[in-house]
């Protein structure tokens, strides 16, 4: 089959099916404001959620090829380079790694800016640093072709061609000004958005991280939810294929109408889990906090598990050193929750070397099964 190609002067889309999309907006706006709710209730849900941030970055990179699991990824945080790791598998994690530092900037730009090319462009220098593709012109849009399909296909067995070059920057600049247009409904405005810069493709690499990242930014700048925690790639990768294939419907069938379906649905599920997931972890930190404290009987219980609900997986040497805790009771505080099972050794002590500990119950909840 021939290759197909973006679908020049037909965005934004004229005519989208809104009897066909009502029934799903009300649900999935209902959805995100119950969870927003959820967000808005957490005391410092940055902290209190790094886990389903995490997850989200592993998630949305995994969409792409890469392997990592959170579990190594907050392991290698822990414990630095480490040659138990295939460098492979290393390149994986610093793509997730900085997948989270890009939506950082992203979220610290967006402060004193507008969801705008100057935002993307510094979330894509900082999400190609120093990683596989990072000779891909990090942070700037590409000057050559380039296509989607098989590993080393050529144009003619692609299976998507995306813009021109000559016409990147004016296409670029029309996205732009949609995002910040007035629209009927603002999840059928991020999904048109969306589609729209995965189809550009406006990077060498990196375009769908940076498509997915829009989701929670767009979401946070429109209003729809209180800090840009929306977690949406578990469902994009759960239903991958039928993602590429709404995707690729836009431009082959002018199908606008069929991926919005899709990505209400999407945005429906993935509010009820986000919510499920966030109430179950502050469930989980209330009850931490009154246990924490009658096991310890320390005034510094509280900081303790914040420092802990940041980092599930540390040595112990980096909580007695960073967790601004006196050290002699930073180490009784970790040998209480060891003997109670709180914290589970993975990588014990040896030598100069601090243990690696997991605070299991956190992860198992980010992760939706129990994996540690």
């Amino acid at each position: 089959m021939p290759p197909v190609y973006y679908h020049d002067g037909k965005f934004p889309p004229e005519i989208i099916d809104w009897g066909s999309l009502i029934p799903l907006i009300g649900p999935a706006a209902a959805a995100v404001a119950r969870y927003d709710g959820t967000l808005s209730a957490i005391p410092n849900a940055a902290i209190l959620l790094s886990p389903l941030t995490t997850q989200e970055a592993v998630l949305s990179s995994r969409i792409e090829g890469t392997q990592a699991t959170i579990g190594e990824v907050l392991e290698f945080e822990a414990e630095g380079e480490r040659g138990g790791i295939p460098a492979e598998r290393r390149a994986d994690i610093q793509e997730v790694i900085n997948y989270r530092r890009a939506m950082r900037q992203a979220e610290q730009m967006l402060h004193e800016l507008p969801l705008c090319q100057r935002v993307i462009c510094e979330a894509h220098r900082v999400l190609m640093n120093g990683v596989r593709g990072h000779g891909k012109s990090p942070g700037a849009y590409r000057r050559i072709p380039n296509w989607i399909g098989p590993p080393g296909c050529s144009i003619e067995e692609a299976t998507f061609v995306p813009i021109s070059t000559d016409k990147l920057d004016g296409a670029m600049s029309v996205w732009e000004r949609y995002a910040h247009s007035e629209a009927p409904d603002r999840l059928v405005q991020l999904a048109i958005l969306h589609a729209e810069f995965e189809a550009l493709h406006p990077f060498l690499d990196g375009n769908g991280r940076l498509g997915r990242m829009v989701v929670p930014l767009f979401m946070w700048q429109a209003g729809l939810i209180h800090a840009p925690m929306f977690y949406i790639s578990a469902y994009f990768e759960h239903n991958r294929d039928q993602y590429y294939d709404r995707l690729l419907a836009v431009s082959r069938d002018g199908d606008w109408t069929g991926w919005c379906r899709f990505f209400l649905e999407s945005v429906r599920s993935q509010a009820e889990e986000n919510q499920k997931k966030a109430r179950t972890i502050l469930t989980l930190y209330e009850e931490m906090k009154l246990r924490v404290a009658e096991m310890t009987r320390s005034q510094y219980a509280i900081l303790a598990l914040d420092w802990i609900f940041g980092r599930p997986i540390f040595k112990t040497s980096d909580f007695v050193a960073s967790a601004g805790i006196p050290a002699p009771t930073a180490k009784r505080i970790l040998s209480v929750l060891r003997t109670e099972d709180i914290l589970k050794v993975i990588v014990e002590s040896s030598g100069r070397r601090a243990a690696v500990v997991t605070f299991p119950r956190l992860l198992n909840i980010a992760e939706g099964y129990e994996a540690f």
